[in-house]
């Protein structure tokens, strides 16, 4: 199994050592990609810079994309590791031409971070070369990934290291972690709210389902049952991407979708608030924009819930 080693800023983590997120976003001042076609649930170390030299803690890759800083900033907040836009803005700043024209960067969407205590950092990984900018693949096969992996492994296995059980169980692929620990497989990560409004942004090409719309800053990533719901959940099959105001009309019910993907407008628009001439003349007209795969666009039975208990007919 490959894994991914990246060159980490030692302030993005120790901010985010001190917090408790699901998901964070690895991000870089420039819009390509750390790696080509990599697999959800690789693990992905974090190995920090100089004086520090060390590996110390990991997440396991989600998604990449590519956003507006201000926008990455709407999306993650926190997670991008830094207090404010304004200091996210600050940090970025030296590495890109102008900060104020609010520059794309490179999103790499990380899940189930864990940050090791600085007892188990692992000091001059073998294979690594100091002229390494922005990080390096191994394989759990071979020498020195094997290395790597196995020290790794040792963290969540040792008494005393602070790691959860759920940590274990992530890295090994089961519930019997603390006693089988060791073989390598690809995780299926949580997905956090800020990995589904990457992951619908992306499905949709960046266009909203209802209007086609394709202004990037006025698109927001929809659940079709809430999360709060049982059955809700942060699957990209329960969302869609939808303009802003359509958004908001969604989740009160005076818009819906049928199983057969028409939009539906209710007439409490026009009872309620003497308008809607900009609504309704997409009521019973087929979405504008669908994700290319299949097993991705909304789910049939999820909208046939939306239709049957939320919308306002």
């Amino acid at each position: 199994m490959k894994f991914w080693v990246g060159v980490t800023d030692n302030n993005w983590y120790q901010f985010l050592a001190n917090r408790d997120f699901e998901e964070v976003n690895f991000w870089q001042p420039s819009a390509r990609p750390l790696f080509v076609n990599p697999e959800v649930g690789m693990p992905f170390l974090f190995k920090l810079k100089r004086p520090a030299n060390h590996i110390a803690g990991g997440g396991y890759f989600v998604a990449h994309s590519v956003f507006p800083l201000s926008l990455a900033w709407e999306i993650f907040g926190e997670k991008n590791g830094a207090r404010s836009l304004d200091e996210l803005r600050e940090t970025i700043s030296p590495h890109v031409s102008d900060a104020r024209r609010d520059p794309d960067i490179g999103c790499t969407v990380l899940s189930n971070p864990f940050f090791m205590d600085k007892f188990s950092w692992m000091h001059d990984p073998p294979g690594w070369s100091p002229n390494i900018v922005r990080g390096k693949h191994y394989d759990t096969e071979e020498g020195a990934g094997l290395e790597i992996w196995n020290r790794v492994i040792r963290y969540f296995v040792m008494p005393g290291s602070g790691s959860k059980v759920s940590d274990s169980a992530t890295l090994s692929g089961g519930s019997e972690a603390k006693v089988k620990f060791g073989a390598p497989v690809l995780q299926k990560p949580r997905i956090g709210q800020s990995t589904f409004r990457v992951r619908v942004t992306d499905a949709y090409k960046r266009r909203c389902a209802m209007t086609g719309e394709s202004t990037l800053v006025v698109l927001e990533a929809a659940h079709i049952v809430p999360y709060s719901k049982a059955e809700g959940s942060h699957d990209v099959s329960n969302g869609m991407l939808l303009r802003s105001d359509f958004h908001r009309l969604f989740d009160r019910g005076l818009v819906s979708v049928t199983p057969q993907y028409l939009v539906r407008v209710s007439p409490r628009i026009k009872e309620a608030y003497f308008n809607g001439k900009a609504y309704y003349r997409l009521d019973n007209q087929p979405l504008q924009a669908l994700p290319d795969n299949a097993s991705l666009r909304p789910d049939r039975d999820r909208l046939d819930w939306h239709f049957r208990n939320c919308f306002q007919a």
